[in-house]
């Protein structure tokens, strides 16, 4: 991996030379809305100063629901607002996801998701890699996990009555999933990493989830 002079990779997130103001609320709903004034020091140069603000979402989890017996994948539909106000098409296919509740650790989450959204707890899992989703506004952090299930025990409808979730599980094959990737008609970015995943490592699955718990 190239490396700048001083070692580091250059191709790696690092920690950043940056003061930051204590968090102005100016915004909650669901979710805090946070300002701050931020001081990110340059080697040479004067500081840069900047305002920003920040979704503070936190972590959640995401689950990529693999039967490896019969080489399918279990999806679900959701409605997403923020999707419908920005392309019209909010009735999404995703993966399953959602947030971490207090205490729990993501692997606990990753099995309790599944049981809500699709009815189905995964019989292994197994943690696939970290992303930001949104670095330029949220401080959002999803866990994705591969998660090995039965599909033919899928729930009509998940979701919990009182989050007002409703998720429509449903099942395809691996093949038709990764062909969405080609045809460019889903736009959900979880799905896609994850997907973008199974297209990598798909020959590598049986060994992959073998150890997983």
């Amino acid at each position: 991996m190239t490396n700048f002079d001083d070692g580091r990779p250059l191709l790696a997130d690092r920690k950043a030379d940056v003061t930051l103001s204590e968090p102005l609320p100016i915004g909650q709903g669901y979710m805090v809305y946070e300002r701050y004034e931020v001081s990110l020091r340059r080697e040479g140069e004067p500081p840069l100063l900047q305002r920003r603000d920040v979704l503070r979402a936190t972590t959640a989890t995401a689950v990529l629901a693999i039967d490896l017996a019969r080489d399918q994948l279990v999806l679900i539909r959701q409605f997403r607002i923020a999707a419908h106000l920005a392309n019209g098409c909010g009735d999404m296919v995703e993966i399953v996801a959602g947030r971490l509740d207090l205490g729990e650790t993501a692997h606990q989450a990753a099995r309790r998701e599944c049981l809500e959204e699709i009815g189905v707890a995964p019989d292994r899992l197994v943690e696939l890699f970290k992303v930001v989703t949104a670095p330029g506004f949220s401080d959002e952090q999803v866990v994705f996990f591969a998660g090995v299930v039965d599909a033919s025990a899928v729930l009509e409808r998940g979701g919990l009555a009182d989050e007002t979730e409703d998720t429509q599980p449903f099942v395809v094959s691996i093949d038709e999933a990764l062909a969405a990737l080609e045809h460019g008609s889903v736009f959900n970015a979880l799905l896609y990493s994850a997907l973008q995943w199974l297209a990598l490592n798909r020959a590598r699955l049986p060994e992959l989830l073998s150890g997983a718990v």
